[in-house]
């Protein structure tokens, strides 16, 4: 009979897996993840059939995260400039402070090894934003862009303005507000 998984011991391959990707890329070797998370390489495969099972799931572990801090919070009711400037402010935090997470989302958001299944997964985690941004271009707020084309704006002004804070940390809030400033002239078309 086949013992119950573990949560802990899930959990503890997805972190190492978080680790070693962020560190080498999306080539590592599954017994690096093992080592790092302290099970066997066959345990790794006991919770995760195939490692492009495993980078799907922890694409949608790392979104999972990410939206939790990001919306956290949401100012539902609020202008659509201020629903903005709220979520690129959490996810400029979010991505200061799990900087492990966020190279290994760069990687994984690259690949070609996430189906569709789970990159469709991971953008219905931000429905209430997707609704923002479509609603936002009907009224005229923002301009006529696709929406993934202003989610790759925001997360490229992002990943600049995480850099700089992480190598500057006293001026975390000048960068914050320049990143955010530039964002938003580049995808408004009026102030919202």
């Amino acid at each position: 009979m086949a013992r119950p998984k573990s949560e802990d011991k899930r959990n503890a391959i997805l972190a190492a897996a978080t680790e070693v990707i962020a560190e080498q890329g999306l080539g590592a070797p599954t017994a690096r993840i093992a080592k790092v998370a302290g099970v066997a390489e066959g345990t790794l495969f006991t919770y995760f059939e195939t490692k492009d099972e495993l980078l799907n799931q922890l694409y949608l572990d790392i979104k999972s995260n990410m939206r939790e801090v990001m919306m956290a919070g949401y100012p539902k009711t609020a202008s659509i400039r201020n629903r903005t400037h709220h979520v690129w402010g959490k996810y400029v935090e979010w991505g200061v402070a799990n900087p492990e997470k966020r190279r290994a989302m760069a990687a994984l958001g690259a690949s070609d090894r996430l189906s569709e299944q789970t990159r469709a997964a991971g953008m219905h985690a931000f429905a209430d934003v997707n609704a923002m941004m479509h609603a936002s271009v009907a009224s005229g707020v923002l301009r006529d862009h696709p929406p993934a084309f202003v989610a790759a704006i925001m997360g490229a002004l992002a990943e600049t303005t995480m850099d700089f804070i992480e190598r500057e940390p006293a001026q975390a809030e000048q960068y914050r507000e320049a990143g955010f400033d530039v964002f938003w002239h580049a995808v408004a078309q009026v102030e919202g």
